[in-house]
């Protein structure tokens, strides 16, 4: 299981993105942080027989950064990359799911010819939340949702799930900014 929670102090925006995000992607399960220290978040994660953490942190108000993490040896280790998010459209904007609907089973649809870097973060994505890639929508029969890439006109990698068999986009929709693979000068 993956625990998703927020930095100390979210906003609206950022509770409302992580409850869309747990209800997408299978296996997450979403915690109000409150006061809740990185031990206590540990403590919390052990307590869920939570294998990884994730951290949704807040610029200007909304979602930010997602930071990705293992449970190792009872202390969190950061697992890269650190993703900076431009902007997220939530399930609401899109007012095509209905309310509270969980994914159950989701892929990720990869065509073959990104960038380098497009790859590898589908790759890290897929083994850390332990969602199946898939190279054709023929092959996402047993799958209720998928989640597709794509580059933006400014060169952003938006992050899109689209509910199957009716192929129309639910939300969140995720702006990705940057990338940081080199977590040793982060904090």
């Amino acid at each position: 299981m993956i625990l998703l929670t927020t930095s100390r102090r979210p906003t609206r925006g950022i509770r409302a993105f992580c409850k869309d995000f747990s209800h997408t992607i299978p296996n997450v399960t979403r915690i109000n942080r409150g006061k809740l220290s990185l031990e206590g978040l540990v403590a919390k994660a052990l307590e869920l027989d939570a294998e990884k953490v994730v951290i949704v942190d807040r610029w200007r108000g909304g979602p930010g950064k997602i930071e990705l993490f293992v449970l190792e040896e009872g202390e969190l280790k950061p697992t890269p990359p650190l993703i900076y998010l431009r902007g997220v459209k939530l399930r609401r904007d899109f007012g095509t799911m209905p309310k509270g609907r969980r994914i159950k089973a989701l892929a990720i649809l990869a065509p073959l010819n990104f960038s380098q870097e497009i790859s590898k973060f589908i790759k890290v994505l897929s083994e850390f939340f332990e969602i199946p890639i898939v190279s054709d929508l023929g092959e996402c029969e047993r799958f209720n949702a998928v989640m597709q890439f794509s580059t933006s006109p400014l060169g952003e990698i938006v992050a899109t799930f689209r509910l199957l068999p009716e192929n129309f986009e639910i939300g969140p929709r995720i702006r990705v900014s940057h990338l940081i693979w080199d977590l040793t000068h982060e904090s």
